[in-house]
This record gives structure tokens, sequence and C-alpha cells, in this order.
């Protein structure tokens, strides 16, 4: 049965029969002329010398529909940073490059500073601010779709699906969440199996239906790295510059949007990328920073939504959630089974144990600092403080490009 299931309070688009890519880029072209595309690729230089990008820049060298593409490179000196051009140009659309570590980039964010703005520190976060910044400054795109730079079975129908939904005007979506299956020869995708789904139930167990619980638990894979969304929400929209980077964004959409103009969209049938190691001895590495980012962040915006937390709370929740992960543990096992994948039960145990730890960890540092690191502030307030700061940024990402 092809599964054409609406759950949530969201819409879900799913793969249905054998779609098009050839309908779909034609007709995206003909969105494009009145909603152009702008793609924004946040990238480690690193990832130029691994399997992924020479296959996603062969893919988007096929893509006639982008108006441009902006990539924000972090971890590169001026000599990677002109082998980075050299290697993004096969691609027909327009490529600016934001060099982070460079001379004009580095002023840019001193002058943020010296106004008592905070970008945060270096990482996928701010890459992916500055480049939505760029994109608001050159004003010539309506929509904006972003995605990892490690994809290694990447396609450009995955570019396709997950615009299509923005870039449709008869859709009438401002935020559009691509989707998959992290399944190899076993199954991915622990953070959002172990932790995120059973901590998200065991809040509702605990807290009763709020609608963020209920939003984020409609998304099927929330922690994915592949969304668009209309120009207009990345002026609005604050980010946060930490692993709480998937979460905190949707939490920005929930509190911006009604869900009606939300959906999420099946972009993949295959999808493999870099794994972290779980690192369950070290908070500060892998999935265990990761874990703790992201319980951080889903209780402090449940606490701006008025919930209480207690440390009798707390403690009911550790116990909510161990149980929980153990029941869901078991149904994965079942579902592996059944399809013959590899399931190490062991391994998957440790990594709920782990998880549980990190969630008492964000406890504890929710309880110590309820506010915790501030979201990059959004681009309505920076050009409110710095009225000329687009041209700023503009004229800094230009030269580096010429």
């Amino acid at each position: 049965m092809t599964d054409f299931y609406q759950t949530g309070i969201i819409t879900t688009l799913h793969q249905l029969g054998k779609p098009s890519l050839e309908r779909m880029e034609s007709e995206l072209l003909g969105f494009s002329k009145t909603k152009p595309v702008a793609l924004v690729l946040p990238a480690l230089y690193s990832e130029f010398e691994g399997p992924a990008m020479p296959g996603i820049v062969q893919e988007l060298s096929k893509v006639k529909y982008l108006n441009e593409v902006v990539l924000a490179l972090d971890q590169a000196s001026e000599d990677d940073f002109k082998r980075v051009r050299e290697f993004m140009a096969p691609i027909q659309a327009p490529v600016k490059i934001i060099h982070n570590k460079g001379k004009r980039i580095g002023e840019v964010y001193e002058t943020l500073k010296r106004n008592g703005l905070d970008a945060g520190p270096q990482g996928k976060g701010r890459s992916a601010w500055l480049a939505y910044g760029y994109v608001l400054a050159r004003g010539q795109s309506d929509v904006i779709a972003l995605h990892d730079c490690d994809i290694v079975t990447y396609s450009r129908e995955l570019l396709a699906r997950l615009c299509y939904p923005i870039a449709n005007p008869n859709l009438n979506y401002v935020f559009c969440k691509g989707y998959y299956s992290r399944v190899t020869n076993k199954m991915n995708g622990r953070v959002t199996r172990l932790l995120v789904t059973p901590l998200v139930r065991s809040l509702q167990q605990l807290t009763g239906q709020h609608g963020f619980l209920e939003f984020l638990d409609s998304f099927r894979y929330a922690l994915a790295g592949e969304f668009s969304m209309s120009a207009d929400m990345a002026r609005i929209n604050r980010i946060p510059s930490d692993w709480g980077l998937e979460v905190g964004s949707l939490a920005e959409v929930y509190r911006n949007y009604s869900p009606r103009r939300v959906c999420q969209v099946d972009i993949a049938t295959t999808y493999e990328h870099k794994h972290q190691v779980l690192s369950a001895d070290n908070a500060e590495k892998g999935l265990m920073k990761m874990a703790v980012d992201i319980c951080k962040s889903i209780f402090r915006t449940l606490a701006s939504e008025g919930v209480v937390f207690s440390e009798g709370l707390f403690r009911s929740l550790i116990v909510t959630y161990l149980r929980q992960a153990e029941d869901t543990l078991m149904k994965y096992e079942a579902d592996a089974t059944i399809n013959g994948l590899a399931f190490d039960r062991h391994e998957e145990a440790k990594a709920v144990e782990a998880f549980t730890n990190a969630i008492a960890m964000a406890a504890q540092a929710f309880v110590e600092n309820p506010m915790g690191n501030p979201l990059i502030p959004n681009w309505n307030r920076v050009s409110a403080a710095i009225p000329d700061i687009f041209e700023v940024l503009k004229l800094a990402v230009d030269e580096d490009n010429k």
C-alpha cells in the first residue's frame, strides 16, 4: 500500500507513484519567473575534499530554475576559497561564496559586535544566517532553500521536491521541511528515533497536549537539515547557533506562522551522509552534545510558552522518557526484523542510556541558566540597529567574489 496518510497538524507531501522529475523542473522554471529561488549551502572546506560535494555540484550543474546559489564557506584559507570558486564553476546559476574566515566578512562580524549584536560562534547556524542576509541584501529571490553538503546520495530531485511547495504560488506554504528514510542495511537516525520522539511524547504525557509539542511531533524527521522557506521568513525568524539549530528553527516557525502554512515533503528514497559518533562519555562531542543542545532548546521553548519546569517534573520526565524509549526500541527491533535489517539491541540500549543522561544534563543546565545562549537576532532587528548592514554585507561578499 502506498503511504498517503496524513498525520499531525501540518501537511505531509508524500512521494506517490512515479513522479516525473522533468515535469517538476519544468514547472519550477515557470514558477521561478515570479518567485525566484535561491539555494543556500553551508559548508566546511573539508567537505570539498570528501565524496559528497563533487556529486552535489555535478547534479546542481543540471538545474536551470535556480536564480542564485550562496555558499557559506567555513574553515577555509584564501587558497581554499579560490579552489572552491573554481570547484563551483560548473553550476549554471550565479554563485557567490561567503568567505567566513576572510578579512571582509570578519569586518562584518566586528560591525555587528560594535552594535551589540551577537552572530554566535562559528557553525552551521551562523553560516546559514549570514547567507540569508546576503540573499535579502540582493533582494532578487523570493524563495530560499537550504540543504547540507555531506549528502553522498544526492540527486537534483531532492532539491526540486524541496523547493516545489514554496515556489508553487498555488500551494500557499511558507515553510517546507524535507524528510527521508534513514535506512541502509540498518536503521540510522538515532537522535530522532530514540531521543526526540520519545522525549516529545513523554513531555506530552506529563504536561498535556501543548501546541508546540504537537507541532514538533508532526514532523517525520524533525532534525533534517533540508528545508525551504519564503524569503520573508528569513527576515523575522531567529536562529540558534548550537546543535539545537533544527529544533530551535522549528520553534521560530511555530511562533511566527500558522501550522496550516507549514508542510513536510518526502525528498529522497535513500539518504546517506556522515555519521556522528555517540560520545556517551563526553557531552561536548558527537551525538551527546547534539542531544543536550536539542533538549535545552525544547525546554526553553516550552518555558517561553508558559510551561513551568520544576525539579519534580524533570525527575518524572527522565523516568517517563526511559520507559517511552525502551518501548520505542522494541518497536524498531520488530520493524528491523521483518525487513531483514541489522539491529544491535545492545548499541541501541546504550544510546538510550546516553540520551537519558543528556536529558538530565540539559535539565540541570536549564535550571542554572533558563535563558541559555541567545538566539542570533533576526535580520529585521539587525537592519534596525545598523541601517546600512545589507549594503555592507553585499559589498563584502561581492568584493571577495571579484
